[in-house]
């Protein structure tokens, strides 16, 4: 079986913490609400032979939750919610610009 070639893939910080860490968790901001929006694009663009979308574990970005990175331009993304999905699927997924008002420097 031949590997995929993957032009991007997405990952979404799930990471879940115990509600009085003050560190704050990105499945506490609505992560696998964006999660889901993510592979639903995805696929729904047509995609998926060429780009993924996968929950990942904590990035180690908390205070910007929810975190998302795009690689292979290693790309953050912080505060995503779902309504900016359809935003970076089409201006950095698709056309590879990335989103500057939401990424993390």
């Amino acid at each position: 079986m031949a590997e995929p070639h993957l032009e991007r893939h997405v990952f979404i910080c799930t990471n879940r913490r115990d509600p009085a860490n003050p560190k704050g968790c990105c499945a506490s901001k609505g992560a696998e609400k964006v999660r889901e929006a993510f592979k639903k694009a995805v696929f729904e663009e047509g995609l998926r032979a060429t780009m993924r979308a996968n929950a990942a574990g904590c990035l180690d970005q908390c205070e910007h939750g929810v975190t998302v990175v795009v690689y292979p331009e290693q790309v953050w993304y912080g505060s995503v919610t779902p309504d900016d999905v359809s935003e970076i699927v089409e201006s950095h997924l698709k056309g590879g610009v990335p989103v500057e008002r939401l990424r993390i420097r």
